[in-house]
């Protein structure tokens, strides 16, 4: 239960009514439930959606579940979206990239990458048929925190301070078939081809994106992971919409 609460409060931004403390460890520990936090964001969208479906066009709700989500969670891998785009725009090695990531402004590129981050979420969101769309809401953000699991598991850090050193160095396999386990059993709330699609998709994606990284930077940073996690939930939806088109 501990874990859970240590990775519900990093994850989201929704306050609890007690105190959690927690050791470095226990961050490290806590990834083995990123994806039932991400089910329980899922629960809260499929309830909103529930609530707000019969009153406003399919469109207008699609686009404030995607604004939900990105409350909740913070805007915090959008965030890390956009600090890789603008790390991938800079002209230099590997050390520019890295400057311009931990550079706390915006820029133009990672503006775009935002816009169209969310875009594309809204848009395949959008195209999941009604039937499956529940489900659907509950399953992609439960596949997103399972990738960000996947990418940090034995990934070298490209910093040796931050969140995201601390979260890499403490994430092992044993909190990562727990999270690939939890997620898989999640998948069959879709149709089992459909579910299983977007599980073996987003493993696929999170490993060439990961490859890519450790390649470019050495090893991944919290932007990273966070751009990764973005991507993912993008990649979920798309696979879920594509098998009912």
């Amino acid at each position: 239960m501990k874990r859970y609460l240590v990775a519900f409060q990093f994850l989201t931004i929704i306050p609890l009514p007690f105190k959690t403390d927690c050791e470095a460890r226990d961050l490290g520990r806590s990834t083995a439930a990123f994806p039932l936090v991400g089910l329980t964001i899922g629960a809260l969208l499929a309830g909103l959606n529930w609530l707000i479906a019969p009153w406003v066009a399919r469109p207008l709700a699609d686009a404030l579940l995607i604004a939900v989500l990105t409350a909740v969670t913070g805007a915090l891998h959008l965030d890390g979206l956009a600090d890789v785009c603008d790390g991938m725009a800079a002209r230099g090695g590997r050390e520019r990239f890295l400057e311009v990531m931990k550079d706390s402004r915006v820029g133009a590129v990672g503006a775009v990458g935002i816009v169209l981050g969310l875009l594309l979420k809204w848009q395949a969101l959008l195209a999941v048929p009604a039937g499956i769309k529940m489900p659907a809401l509950l399953f992609f953000p439960a596949l997103a925190r399972l990738a960000q699991v996947l990418a940090m598991t034995g990934a070298r850090h490209a910093r040796k301070e931050g969140l995201g050193a601390v979260f890499i160095q403490g994430t092992g396999n044993a909190q990562l078939v727990a999270a690939l386990t939890l997620t898989l059993a999640a998948a069959f709330v879709l149709p089992p081809l459909t579910g299983l699609a977007a599980y073996v998709a987003v493993i696929l994606a999170t490993m060439a994106l990961r490859f890519y990284f450790q390649r470019r930077l050495g090893g991944l940073t919290g932007d990273v992971v966070g751009c990764i996690s973005e991507l993912a939930e993008i990649a979920a939806l798309v696979v879920i919409s594509a098998r009912h088109t």
